[in-house]
């Protein structure tokens, strides 16, 4: 009896026991019933080789935490340098991380597996911050870093995710070892572009940024994203005083310290990724989606069209509408008999590509191309459309007791339709443009005429009607008057199209907006003696509204803007094409600079803003505002702190 009382007790207390280890669980993530959350990041309590340890040939460690924990977002966030060809195998395993290296160890380096703020806790997803291992396979760690920021060349834009690497400027560096070897050190950019480059050896080096498509670290295909520094630098450090707030609650500071940390040299570099000119040229699809309508698309701009040879029809009745860099090309054919007659069209292609050794070849295929829509179905369409507007009409003259006037049944023959940009109204200095549906074969201007408005009175304007680089659009000029309205005819038949079809008659008004409307803007570039600089008024969204090229001077003048806010880049036209020209990392030659005025500019009506621009007195890591820049800095992870919202809720029920 006295056996059976000691083993129900036993059991009482082993039950117990289990209950109050889950009621502590249960507080420890944040019970529904009162319980404290977990607010504490995980801690390192050993590591297997140990951290920053030295001699160590091992290709396994083993790091464990005081909770468990899990790894976000790794395959972004941790790197492993110097740069593993056979990638690493890195998992969280309970409380452990465990990694396992695949490549060879090479002799007398430091190695280091950065995880970034990849590492948060299991339960609350609290992060433990940047945290990095470090191991060396000699006889001392190399600890010195390199940090900097990498931007778009073109628009400053930070780049997500580019590998970073250093090479050592000693007696076997020389510039084709960006083809041929992996960097010695390898860091990765983050939301905002910056990267660290950790366990660095003193010395000389020069940096590289890849995007690395292929995952070989090299820069191996001319598709891949690149920037190069020309100057070398060298590692440095020393103590140095960070400021520190030791904060009361989530509102109030107690005090401010100085706190010594050591400062590593550089930490300001700025590397211009860019894409090579003359990219890979391959046919990347054939599209017809109607008859009428064949597209061809290309991987990159081409200096000249391709040749078509039409198998089962005459390559004469195609008219090609090509893309401003001829990557794209809408051909249409114009022979209706043809595409009523055959669903396929077949023909041979003639093109340029570019082979395995990287030049461009001309290459020649047999192509058949069917209409995604088929002329049987367009033409049941239209016989649908044209019989329901006859029924429809029916029964509005039924309810009508009086004949309906004679209609022409607007689905019996296809009009040219054109629409006017901008319509409404117009500034001083634009002019009216006018796009059709296809391309334009023929525009009789006798046949079209410009007014403008005198009193109650429409009086003949002189005006020019040209065509475009468009196939498909002309442009309206005249000598606009401020604050006078405007009216374009074109009659009936006056503009025909590839396929045939006419316009409808066309009336537009418009009037021109008074200078009182506008603001003005002059922009004053000081930049060293240089080739021509091109300035470029942006909109809110990094868009292009305006550009000009700067004077002897620098100077830049923009009229006749409407209030509101604008933006400022300017780029170096080194060769004085007025485009932006890309690098060339063969010729070691850097994209064309690219700068940013760092503020929004506000323009106002009847004002004229005078405006100083030194761009290289700006650091270029903070010129480009935030408000236009399209890639945001990665969410910060933080504690939740919800300990501190559950008691503020408490107060206030208390108050109630």
């Amino acid at each position: 009896m006295v056996k059976n009382v000691r083993n129900v007790k036993t059991r009482q207390t082993i039950i117990g026991s289990v209950l109050l280890l889950l009621l502590a669980a249960c507080a420890s993530i944040g019970a529904p019933d009162g319980g404290i959350y977990d607010e504490i990041p995980p801690r390192v309590v050993s590591s297997l080789p140990a951290d920053r340890s030295v001699g160590n040939n091992s290709y396994k460690m083993h790091i464990r935490f005081d909770e468990f924990i899990k790894l976000e977002n790794a395959n972004e966030k941790v790197i492993v340098s110097p740069p593993q060809i056979e990638p690493a195998n890195i998992r969280a395993v309970g409380k452990s991380v465990r990694i396992t290296l695949y490549d060879s160890l090479q002799a007398n380096t430091t190695y280091t597996i950065d995880f970034s703020d990849a590492i948060v806790d299991n339960n609350e997803g609290n992060p433990m911050g940047n945290y990095t291992y470090s191991f060396s396979t000699g006889e001392s760690i190399d600890t010195m870093e390199v940090s900097g920021l990498v931007l778009s060349a073109d628009n400053l834009e930070p780049i997500k995710g580019m590998l970073v690497g250093l090479y050592p400027l000693d007696s076997l560096f020389n510039d084709t070892l960006f083809r041929h070897k992996p960097f010695s050190r390898v860091s990765r950019t983050n939301g905002s572009g910056r990267f660290c480059i950790k366990g660095v050896k003193p010395g000389t080096y020069r940096a590289f940024a890849l995007e690395d498509k292929d995952g070989d670290f090299l820069f191996s295909q001319k598709s891949e994203r690149i920037a190069f520094m020309q100057d070398s630098f060298t590692t440095s450090c020393k103590w140095d005083l960070r400021m520190d707030t030791v904060w009361r609650d989530s509102i109030s500071f107690d005090s401010i310290m100085a706190v010594p940390y050591v400062h590593y040299y550089p930490d300001d570099l700025v590397l211009n990724a860019f894409l090579e000119a003359g990219q890979a040229q391959h046919l990347l699809k054939v599209e017809r989606p109607d008859p009428d309508v064949m597209k061809l698309y290309f991987t990159a701009p081409a200096d000249t069209l391709p040749v078509i040879r039409g198998l089962n029809f005459d390559e004469k009745i195609l008219v090609a509408e090509a893309s401003l860099h001829n990557d794209t090309i809408t051909y249409w054919f114009t022979d209706t008999a043809f595409t009523h007659r055959e669903d396929t069209a077949r023909f041979e292609l003639t093109y340029l590509e570019t082979d395995s050794l990287g030049t461009l070849q001309p290459h020649t295929e047999v192509q058949e191309v069917v209409p995604k829509l088929t002329w049987e179905k367009i033409r049941k369409e239209k016989e649908k459309k044209i019989t329901d507007w006859q029924k429809a009409r029916e029964k509005r003259a039924k309810k009508s007791k009086e004949p309906l006037p004679p209609e022409e049944n607007p689905h019996e023959r296809t009009f040219l339709d054109i629409s006017a940009k901008p319509s409404g109204g117009i500034d001083p200095n634009q002019n009216v443009r006018f796009i059709a549906k296809q391309p334009i074969s023929s525009a009789d201007t006798t046949r079209m005429h410009l007014y403008i408005k005198q009193d109650s009175n429409w009086l003949p304007e002189p005006f020019l009607f040209l065509p475009d680089q468009d196939a498909k659009s002309y442009t309206l000029y005249a000598e606009w008057e401020q604050k006078r309205q405007y009216r374009f005819t074109i009659d009936s038949a006056a503009v025909v199209g590839v396929m045939g079809d006419h316009c409808r008659a066309i009336k537009n008004e418009f009037s021109v907006k008074g200078e009182d409307a506008y603001g003005s803007l002059f922009v004053h570039v000081i930049l060293p003696d240089t080739a021509q600089i091109i300035v470029q008024l942006l909109n809110n969204g990094d868009k292009c509204v305006a550009e000009l090229p700067a004077g002897k001077d620098g100077r830049a003048d923009f009229f006749f803007l409407k209030p509101g806010n604008y933006y400022l880049r300017c780029f170096v036209d080194r060769n004085g094409d007025g485009v932006w020209t890309t690098g060339d990392f063969d010729a070691g030659l850097q994209p064309e600079p690219t700068y940013y005025f760092p503020q929004p500019l506000q323009v106002k009506a009847k004002w004229d803003i005078e405006q100083d621009w030194a761009p290289l007195q700006i650091p270029r890591l903070s010129q480009k505002p935030m408000a236009i820049t399209k890639q945001k800095p990665d969410k910060k992870k933080d504690i939740k702190q919800r300990n501190k919202e559950r008691e503020r809720l408490k107060q206030e029920e208390k108050r109630k």
